[in-house]
This record gives C-alpha cells, structure tokens and sequence, in this order.
C-alpha cells in the first residue's frame, strides 16, 4: 500500500511538474511566442500584454494547472505556440513514426539477444552446464553501455557517408529504418542478451533440469522450459529496455533527422513551444509506463495464479576468478584514456584559426582541426575534465540521496519506479525547458534519475543488516536505536553503495555527453565530449575524424566502465559473504 500511494504521489508530481512548466520556466512565455510569430515585431508591453490573454498567460499556477489537466481529460492538448496548429495531431503523428522505430529497434534487440545466448542455451540443454558464455556475457555487456547516440553517429559515418550503403536521414521507406533501428536495438539488444546469459547457468543447475533429462526430454523443451523459467524474475528489466528505447529514440531520431516523437519533444524544448513540448513528453512518459505495466502483466501471466506473489528470484551463478588478463583490461584502457587526456592539456582548445579548418590528423594536430580550426586533441583533453568533474558532483549527490531514502524501502521503491520511466534525455528536455540547456541543468536531470539502482542496493542491505542476529542482540542489552543505526547499520549499507555509485560514475558522464550533443547540456564554445560529437556532424562527410575523435574517448569510457563492473563483481561475489552476495543480487533485480 505504501509502494502503491508513494508511486500515485510521483507520478501526480511529474504530472503536475509538466502541467506548470510554463509557469516554472520563469521566462516571459510571451516574449517567446512573439519572437516565434513574427521575428520583426518590437516586444512592446502591449504586444506582449495581448499574447499573454490570448494564451491564458496571466492566470496563476493553479489556474494554468487546472486548465491544461481540464484539457488531458477533454483530449485537447492545446495549441502550438510557434505554428498555431493543434498540438494533438503532430503528436500523434510523430509518435507513429516513433512506434514504428522502436518496434523495428525490439525486433533488433531480439535478435541480437538470442545470438549472445545460444551457446549458453545449447550447452545447457545438452549438459546442464551451470557456465555461462564468455564471449557473449563480454560482447553483450560491451553493447549494452554503449549509448545510442554514439552508435548512430559512428553507424552514419561508416554505412552512411563512407560505403553509401544506407539513408543517413529522412523518413522515405523501409531502408530508412535499418540505421536508426540498429543504433537503438543493438544496446538494448545487448543489456537483454546479458541478463539472459546471466540467468539460464542458474536456471540449468536446478534440481529438475537434470530429472527432465534423465527422463528423455529433448534439448530444445528443456531449453523452453529454462527460458521461460528464466524470464519472470527477469520481466521488469525488460520493461526498463523499452523505456530505454524512448529515450534512445529522442537522441536517434535527432541524429537521422527522422519525424518522431522524440525529435517533435526537442525541438519544441529549443524553440521554447511549451504545449508541443508538453504532449510530446507526456506520450513519452506514457509509452514508458505502458511498458513497465505490461512487463509486470507478462510476468503474472508466466507465474501463474498459485506465484503471482512470489518473487523467484534466481541464486546468482558461479563466477570463476578474473583472470590476469581481464583484470588489466580497466589498466590499459584507462591509461589510454589519461595519456590522450593529459596531451590535450598541454594544448590550447579555444584558439581559432580559420586558416586551418577541417586539417587532417598531422604532426602539428595529431587528431585534426574542427570547422573553427581548433586542434581537437585539446579539445578532447580539456573536455575530459569538465565532463569527469560534472559527473563526480552528481554521482555524490545520487549516493547521498540514495543511501537516505534507502531507509524508507517503500517509499524509494514507489518513487523509483516513475524515476526508471523517464530516461535521462526526457528528463533533460523538461530540466533545459524550465532552467535553460547548460552544465547546471544537465546536472540535475541526471542526478535526479540516477539514484534508483543505488537506492535499490541500499534499501536491500538495510533490511538484511536490521534481520541479522547480532543487532537484535544489541537490542536486547539495551542499545539505543541511535547507536545502532550510526555504528551497524550505516556502516554497512555506505561501504558497498559507495562502491557501487563509483562503477556507475562511467555511465553517469556518458548519460551527461549524451545531454551535451543534444544541446541540452554544455553550451559552445566549451570543450564538452559530447557536444563535441555534436558541432562535427556538420562537416562529417569531410573530416570524419573529428566525429571519430570523441566518438572514441566515449567509447574507451564506455570499455573501461564495462570491464571495471565486470571485474567487480567477480572479485566481489567471492570476497563477500552469502548474505551480501544476495543483497547485491537483490538490487541487481530491483534496479
């Protein structure tokens, strides 16, 4: 009940937050509409006096509140305040195109997902192996965190512009799909095929997978059978693949210039058109909601009515230690990483030169020049800085919110689950509408999402700390609450979150490049990773490299972030406790 009034409580928050943003925009809406009207009129007092009663402008915020949820319940979403157009049919225009994509994109990271998992599927239908495949489990978690954004550039600059082979824009017929599909479905593709992968060794070294193939059973319904026991601890994540899919689509659609929903939601977030921007979030955060409701029908349907209650969550499968190899792979790529970061420098990222536009890689410019004649390598370098030091502040932040509200379980797993349905980029657009795009604001749009996985780890660990015996002993000879909480309970829950916030700080600073090359984070002339991606797609079809330049160090960040979590939890799954092991697995599955 509490769950269920705390998740109501967020999302009327989220609801409301949108139906005010008007009002907390704190900038003159008529201002806005006047210059989208018509560019040469002068903003006079009474030009803006009149937008402002014909938009219902002047009315407080309970009264704007009221009149747009009056709307939702009519159906009318209101009018565009840089066409004059009805808002409702471009968003439903654009959200066909978007629905399009994202199911082409699901059919994607299927496939990909059931080639990552074949060799673990056939080995453990044939012998029951409780391993899981290497070579997959790597491939998968290496998809899975690289971002969209990313993929879409690199895939428009190599099947796009170098081989010709595909559209790199535009929205003309099936072949326009194939790169926005792919740059969308491979990561989610990947981050299904891993949580598969990790499942199926525990699922085929239970009991009855070996009394099934004593008895005749063939390989492929015992393969069935593990998958289907396999996928209801596993449905919500499948949810949060597809909310991760209408975040992806905002980034995607941008970069291929394709008339979805997303690309409708930034664009009106730029042009400060506050009623499109409106009915373009809110289908948004409905189709992520609508995904996470029918992830959860999906796994009540698979349990069955005598489960529909239990939690069956799979034991977490053996881990052979890390070998030498796999621990020095986070060494080198880190290295790479600091030796191109500490070249840069040494280098000037803000001195023009118009005479050496667009340069290829040379002595002088070891990574090229960008449209201005900037060396990117010192670009590249004095970004690495702004972007590392954003997200260290926001990484802390979300630990210290997350290991509070870890406290309150049933308020942070409410909360929680309308945080996981809006993705960073949406929750950029809303933060950029009401504070403007900048450093600041991309910061506290990833800060306010990114604290769910570490609340989750946090609230398992404290409910396992106050069940363990030496704390009711504790009680018993009379310690305070206060002592308890302070020299057992918080000791135990900030250590291991701490850790786990530090392998998160990787993804944090690719969620804020990924603001950055939408425009909604770091603004020009600031030498920010990802709106240094974004400034070289306009010349990208002659100096691919300075796209590659960036688009490497991302993925280096992104390489390094994987084989780090990967290293960590085997070192961590046998150095810890059972009771640790599972509260880490716990998390793992509530995140």
């Amino acid at each position: 009940m509490k769950t269920a009034f705390a998740r109501g409580t967020a999302l009327a928050a989220v609801l409301a937050a949108l139906g005010l943003l008007p009002w907390l925009s704190g900038r003159d809406a008529a201002l806005s509409v006047l210059r989208a009207r018509s560019a040469e009129q002068e903003p006079t007092a009474e030009a803006l006096a009149a937008i402002r009663d014909d938009l219902g402008l002047g009315s407080g915020p309970l009264t704007l509140l009221g009149r747009w949820a009056g709307g939702l319940l009519r159906g009318d979403l209101g009018t565009s305040w840089v066409s004059g157009t009805e808002v409702l049919p471009s968003v439903a225009s654009g959200l066909g195109v978007s629905l399009g994509l994202m199911g082409a994109s699901l059919a994607v990271a299927l496939l990909v997902a059931a080639a990552l998992c074949t060799g673990t599927v056939v080995r453990g239908a044939r012998r029951g192996s409780g391993t899981r495949s290497g070579t997959g489990g790597a491939a998968a978690a290496m998809l899975a965190s690289v971002p969209e954004f990313l993929l879409a550039t690199v895939g428009l600059i190599v099947l796009g512009v170098w081989t010709g082979l595909l559209p790199t824009s535009g929205w003309q017929g099936p072949s326009s799909m194939v790169l926005p599909a792919l740059a969308m479905g491979l990561p989610a593709g990947g981050l299904l095929g891993r949580l598969v992968d990790d499942a199926l060794p525990a699922v085929f070294g239970e009991r009855w997978v070996e009394l099934w193939r004593a008895s005749g059973v063939s390989p492929w319904r015992l393969a069935c059978a593990a998958l289907r026991r396999a996928v209801p601890a596993l449905a919500p994540q499948f949810g949060l693949v597809a909310v991760g899919l209408t975040g992806g689509a905002v980034t995607v659609e941008t970069v291929f210039a394709v008339p979805g929903i997303g690309r409708t939601a930034l664009g009106a977030a730029k042009a400060q058109d506050l009623p499109l921007l409106q009915g373009a979030v809110l289908a948004l955060l409905l189709l992520g909601l609508a995904a996470g409701a029918l992830a959860h029908l999906v796994r009540v349907r698979l349990l069955g009515p005598g489960l529909r209650d239990a939690a069956l969550a799979l034991p977490a499968p053996p881990r052979a230690p890390a070998g030498r190899a796999a621990r020095a792979v986070p060494v080198v790529l880190a290295g790479i990483l600091l030796a191109v970061v500490g070249w840069g420098l040494t280098r000037d990222p803000y001195a023009v030169d118009v005479t050496a536009r667009l340069l290829a890689p040379s002595r002088a410019h070891p990574l090229g020049t960008d449209g201005l004649g900037r060396d990117v390598l010192a670009r590249l370098g004095h970004g690495a800085t702004a972007t590392v030091g954003v997200a260290v502040a926001v990484c802390l932040l979300s630990y210290l919110f997350a290991v509070a509200i870890g406290f309150l379980p049933a308020l942070s797993a409410g909360v929680a689950d309308i945080a996981n349905a809006l993705p960073p980029v949406i929750v950029g657009i809303l933060v950029a509408a009401a504070l403007g795009p900048g450093t600041a604001g991309a910061s506290v749009a990833v800060a306010l999402i990114s604290w769910p996985p570490l609340a989750a780890h946090a609230s398992a660990l404290v409910e396992e700390v106050r069940a363990a015996g030496y704390l009711t002993a504790q009680k018993a000879i009379g310690a305070t609450p206060r002592w308890i909480l302070t020299r057992h309970v918080l000791p135990a829950v900030a250590g291991p979150v701490a850790r786990h916030a530090v392998l998160r700080l990787p993804g944090i600073a690719l969620a804020l490049a990924s603001l950055g090359f939408l425009g909604l984070g770091a603004q020009a002339p600031a030498p920010e990773w990802g709106l240094l991606l974004d400034e070289s797609r306009a010349y990208v079809e002659r100096a691919p490299w300075a796209a590659l330049a960036p688009a490497g160090a991302l993925a280096l960040l992104a390489g390094f972030a994987v084989s780090l979590s990967s290293l960590s939890s085997v070192t961590g799954s046998s150095a810890t406790g059972s009771s640790t092991t599972t509260a880490r697995r716990r998390a793992e599955v509530a995140a």
